[in-house]
């Protein structure tokens, strides 16, 4: 039988919601004993559309994304540093294309058990990039998501 929540994957997109989630996710991990993987996605389906739109010229977008993903590595160096000061392992990944069809396809690649998002469900209201990246892998995630509103993570993570 596959152990419960074994395999975590934690969506990072920069936010502090995110990083609050990560915080959440680090506490289940150490609860369940379970294998972190912190993921950041490179959103290249949006700097397409913004080249293909003609607001970016081609040596634009190649900046933006190379900006993108420098910023997305400090991120998941971020998480790596949380995760040592409670004297614990994380797995990184950066991805490339939609962020939430690569947050999707990359927790079926790896089995995962839950994928965890962080924000305000409210959010969803205002139709921004993350809340509507979030509603997108609530929608077709296959395995269970789990929704961490801060300051919750913040608060666990100092308890662990």
């Amino acid at each position: 039988m596959k152990r419960m929540l074994g395999t975590i994957l934690v969506a990072i997109n920069g936010s502090d919601a995110s990083i609050c989630a990560f915080k959440y996710a680090l506490a289940l991990a150490k609860a369940f004993g379970s294998k972190i993987i912190a993921c950041y996605v490179v959103d290249t389906a949006t700097i397409r559309q913004l080249a293909l739109s003609r607001i970016f010229v081609p040596e634009e977008s190649e900046e933006y994304e190379r900006n993108l993903e420098n910023s997305g590595l400090r991120y998941l160096n971020f998480c790596v540093e949380l995760a040592h000061q409670k004297q614990m392992y994380i797995e990184t990944s950066i991805r490339r294309g939609s962020v939430s069809g690569e947050i999707v396809k990359y927790s079926m690649e790896i089995d995962a058990d839950i994928i965890v998002l962080g924000g305000n469900p409210v959010d969803v209201l205002y139709r921004d990039a993350i809340a509507d990246s979030n509603h997108e892998v609530l929608k077709n995630a296959r395995c269970p998501v789990l929704f961490v509103k801060p300051p919750i993570g913040d608060d666990i993570y100092k308890s662990i």
